[in-house]
């Protein structure tokens, strides 16, 4: 039988119709897999902000408990049960040349230099040398040298003291009380030590507001001569060597000094950790 065209186009509307509902459907029924797939993820909730193959409680750096309390200097405490809680030991020896060096042993801990500044991680982060309680270096491995000069720079000292903090900064703590220990330093040279060799390079740098007075710019030394940089700045900050792994804490207002011998050559980069600022660069040839 012939349709009449008013029952053709009636048929036509039905079909848009149906064709709508579908797909209205289809994308109701996908949104809803997004949503339970995403809470599903991260213990019941939607979240995106941490790296795969690591749990919401590791990346919002819950772990432990978090203090009212700092360490003295303004990281909070993070508490742990003592049981299995890091741990570290510190071991000091004059150096043949010049300062000390300086040995971390740690248990139930791992240095994570990668991951500084992130959340805390169980058992993971880095470590802090204080000199009579005060900051001098932030340590990613277990040595250090600790330079004569740098010392003598921040007024001499009595103890050394090296505190274990969490990839974010916060201080581990058992008991109220950060994780750390504590060794004599001996400030006096020791016998038949000779006195240090003058430098063959000085360079002196201030920062000040975020500039670096000179401009950086590049300092050429031959192989086994000594550099020392003299710098003063306006914030605290961490004054870091790469290529020789050599840092030493900058206070504010002070001048801090430091000596290293260039015993490798190459081109190394001098710059402050916190604010990132280029002072110069070594070209030891």
């Amino acid at each position: 039988m012939k349709r009449t065209p008013s029952a053709l186009r009636h048929d036509r509307r039905n079909r848009r119709t149906v064709r709508t509902a579908s797909l209205r459907l289809t994308v109701a029924l996908l949104t809803t897999g997004a949503l339970v797939g995403g809470a599903s993820a991260c213990g019941g909730r939607a979240t995106t902000h941490h790296r795969p193959g690591t749990s919401h409680e590791q990346a919002s750096g819950s772990v432990g408990r978090l203090l009212a309390a700092d360490d003295g200097s303004g990281h909070r405490l993070r508490q742990v049960d003592a049981e299995g809680a890091p741990a570290v030991t510190v071991a000091v020896r004059p150096d043949s040349q010049d300062g000390w060096n300086v040995r971390l042993s740690v248990r139930n801990f791992r240095f994570t230099p990668d991951s500084v500044g992130g959340a805390a991680l169980a058992g993971r982060g880095h470590a802090l040398l204080l000199l009579d309680g005060h900051p001098l270096a932030r340590l990613y491995g277990p040595w250090y040298h600790l330079s004569g000069s740098l010392v003598r720079g921040a007024g001499g000292g009595r103890t050394l003291t090296a505190r274990l903090y969490a990839d974010d900064h916060t201080a581990w703590a058992v008991h109220s009380t950060p994780i750390q220990a504590t060794t004599p330093l001996t400030t006096t040279p020791r016998v038949g030590t000779p006195a240090d060799p003058r430098p063959d390079r000085n360079l002196e740098i201030v920062i000040s507001q975020g500039e670096v007075s000179p401009a950086p710019g590049r300092i050429e030394i031959k192989k086994g001569q000594r550099i020392e940089l003299r710098v003063r700045t306006d914030h605290a900050d961490t004054l870091h060597v790469h290529g020789y792994d050599r840092e030493a804490h900058l206070p504010a207002g002070r001048t801090t000094t430091l000596t290293l011998t260039a015993d490798r050559t190459g081109l190394f980069e001098v710059e402050t950790h916190e604010s990132a600022l280029l002072l110069t660069q070594l070209v030891v040839r």
